[in-house]
């Protein structure tokens, strides 16, 4: 599986390693995505959301049911 925030859709970036003698090589860099199990009080249970740090922020700030409900509405499947 693809290292993607289903909250925030952030994945690996690619960019140069500059060394000293600025030679540059091609590397990526990879998203900080975590598995996550957050619970949902109205359907009483448990949801596992593969989310980044800032997706967790985001959920914080405006809630798992708000969150869940924009997946939803873009079509991917929760």
């Amino acid at each position: 599986m693809a290292k993607v925030c289903m909250v925030t859709g952030k994945g690996t970036a690619r960019g140069n390693h500059v060394a000293h003698c600025n030679k540059k090589m091609k590397r990526t860099f990879q998203t900080n995505v975590h598995w996550k199990r957050f619970w949902l009080a109205d359907e009483n249970r448990f949801i596992s959301l593969r989310v980044s740090a800032r997706g967790m922020r985001t959920i914080d700030k405006k809630g798992i049911e708000a969150v869940l409900a924009e997946l939803r509405n873009r079509g991917e499947q929760v």
